[in-house]
């Protein structure tokens, strides 16, 4: 029997299976000799135990197409990145390396803005300019007056989609209103550090529909870059590719050289600054990270 895991809490995990429901499954010794850990997200084989209590067994992982390890999910179609447009501004260092992920993972992105209604048009042009060229799509919504929920349905219609984000932004108001039976629990904003409290402890995965998934991850407050090369990160700022062999030198990293494209782009305003001042910054981490 098929089925794709939709949770997995303490060494036992709930695997959905079409036409049969949610079955509480443990993972075979053999996955632990091979030090393979089932995922949220995971399409699996299961040999049923107890078909009245529904208990199973996993015995099969089928190849993954994609994972994450933090949030630990496999298997996304896309991920749908919530920040806030303000209380609290958005953190665009943290929104910035979660595109870096994506794009390094090859998982598209959804970037979305919570809160659209209590901020000006001002602010709001300001954010379409500097992701203007982020290679995402650009969604803007109010959960509490549930403008343009109808756009987001469509977004994840068909899909596996890890929402995510950090916590405070109304990734779970927005489930909720996505799935009102999901009934997840919604953090209270900290009003001293305007930061919400973490209150997603799990990853799960919740059915929409017939085939619409999403995911709802543990609220995120840092996130490191380092699974990769320093002259890498280049390739996953979308708004670089164009100025590709147009800088002086081969190979430029568009920090020091002179005669660069890309810096010529930021000093024109084509590129957001906002961007380029992320894009430096984690160069300079990958380039000073720690050899082990």
């Amino acid at each position: 029997m098929q089925g794709k895991i939709i949770k997995g809490i303490a060494g036992f995990y709930y695997v959905h299976v079409a036409e049969s429901g949610v079955y509480e499954c443990k993972a075979k010794g053999i996955f632990r000799k091979e030090r393979t850990k089932p995922l949220v997200g995971d399409n699996v084989e299961i040999e049923v135990l107890d078909k009245e209590a529904k208990e199973g067994s996993i015995t099969r992982i089928y190849p993954r197409k994609n994972e994450l390890i933090r949030p630990a999910v496999a298997n996304i179609d896309q991920a749908f990145v919530v920040f806030a447009a303000a209380k609290p501004n958005p953190h665009f260092n943290l929104l910035d390396r979660f595109l870096v992920m994506m794009e390094h993972k090859k998982i598209p992105a959804v970037l979305c803005f919570n809160k659209e209604d209590i901020v000006s048009e001002q602010e709001l042009t300001e954010l379409k300019k500097i992701y203007r060229g982020c290679g995402c799509a650009l969604v803007f919504i109010s959960v509490k007056e549930e403008k343009n929920i109808e756009e987001v349905k469509r977004l994840l219609s068909g899909k596996t989609t890890a929402v995510a984000g950090p916590s405070g932004v109304g990734k779970s108001s927005l489930i909720n209103l996505l799935k009102p039976e999901a009934n997840m629990e919604t953090g209270s904003i900290s009003r001293k550090i305007e930061r919400g409290k973490h209150t997603t402890r799990h990853s799960e995965l919740l059915l929409i529909n017939a085939d619409s998934y999403i995911m709802d991850t543990p609220g995120f407050s840092s996130l490191y870059v380092n699974d990769f090369e320093k002259e890498e990160l280049k390739y996953y700022f979308p708004e670089f590719d164009y100025y590709e062999g147009q800088c002086k030198f081969t190979g430029c990293d568009h920090i020091h050289e002179p005669g660069c494209a890309v810096k010529a782009a930021v000093e024109a305003g084509v590129i957001h600054t906002v961007r380029y001042e992320d894009y430096r910054e984690m160069y300079d981490e990958l380039k000073n990270r720690r050899r082990y």
